[in-house]
C-alpha cells in the first residue's frame, strides 16, 4: 500500500492543491512514492480543528493501520494560526483564539496525532506574515471599522507560540512568518491579498516543507518507488518484472 502524507490546516492548506500550490507541488514531487492527502478547512482555527480532529482522522484509519501497517501516514503537516490571530475587536472576531489557548490546542492536536500514529512525523507550520494594507483591500466580511482584522504583529505572536510548542514537543517547525520576511518585498511577491499565498509564496512553503521532511529522513532518496520503473523492466521479458 502506498504511504500517505496528510496536510492538515486552514485555507492556506485548502488552497494548496490549486495551480502552483504547495500541496500540489508536494504531490508531484513524491509521485510514485507517496499519496499527498489534503485536509484543509478554510477559516478554521485551532479550537475548531481540535473539535473535529477525530472526524478528520477517524478511528477506522487507526484500525486499518494496526492490521496492515501500510495505512500509518509517513507525515502530517499541521498549519494553523492565521485565523486564531484575528483580532478580538475587529470584524473577524469570531475566529479569534487567545494565544495561550492556541498553544494548548496545538499541543492537544499533536498529542492526538502522536497517540494515533506514534511513528508518524509531525511538522508544525507557523502562520505567515500579514500585509495589513492588503487585508483592507480584500475583507472576508463587511468591515465597518475600516481596520485590518489581522496585524503582522499579532501573527508574529502566534508564530512565536507555534515555534515554542514545537520545541516543547520535540517537533520540527517551519517558521514561515520569519522566513518570508527575510525578503524585503515579501508583501508583494508572497501574498496575494495580505494573507493567502501567491505562486511564489506557495513555492517557499513547498521548498521549506521538502527540507524539513528531508531532515526527518523522508526524501526521494529514502522512499521506495511504487512498482517497477520503466528502466527496470526487461524488454525481452517484461512480465517477469512484476513477479516480485
Amino acid at each position: 500500500m502506498r504511504r500517505k502524507i496528510y496536510l492538515f490546516g486552514d485555507s492556506i492548506t485548502e488552497e494548496s492543491f490549486g495551480d502552483g500550490g504547495w500541496g500540489a507541488s508536494l504531490a508531484h514531487h513524491f509521485s510514485r512514492m507517496v499519496d499527498v492527502v489534503l485536509r484543509g478547512y478554510s477559516g478554521y482555527n485551532t479550537r475548531w480543528a481540535l473539535r473535529v480532529v477525530e472526524r478528520v482522522f477517524p478511528a477506522e484509519a487507526e484500525e486499518e493501520a494496526g492490521s496492515g501497517g501500510g495505512a500509518v501516514p509517513l507525515a502530517v503537516t499541521v498549519f494553523f494560526g492565521a485565523n486564531d490571530a484575528c483580532l478580538p475587536d475587529r470584524c473577524s472576531a469570531f475566529q479569534h483564539v487567545p494565544v495561550d489557548e492556541y498553544k494548548l490546542n496545538l499541543k492537544a492536536i499533536v498529542s492526538f496525532l502522536k497517540k494515533r500514529w506514534p511513528t508518524t512525523e509531525l511538522l508544525l507550520i507557523t502562520p505567515p506574515p500579514i500585509d495589513e494594507a492588503g487585508r483592507l483591500l480584500y475583507p472576508f466580511i463587511e468591515n465597518q471599522l475600516g481596520l485590518p482584522e489581522r496585524t503582522n504583529e499579532a501573527a508574529g505572536a502566534y508564530a512565536k507560540a507555534c515555534v515554542s510548542v514545537a520545541g516543547e514537543c520535540g517537533l520540527p517547525v517551519l517558521d514561515l512568518w520569519n522566513k518570508m520576511q527575510q525578503n524585503p518585498d515579501w508583501r508583494k511577491i508572497y501574498l496575494r491579498d495580505g494573507l493567502h499565498l501567491t505562486e511564489l509564496g506557495n513555492r517557499v512553503v513547498f521548498e521549506e516543507v521538502i527540507c524539513k521532511l528531508r531532515e526527518t529522513g523522508l526524501s526521494l532518496e529514502t522512499l521506495p518507488v511504487d512498482l517497477p520503473l520503466i528502466a527496470e523492466i526487461d524488454p525481452t521479458d517484461p512480465l517477469r518484472s512484476f513477479q516480485q
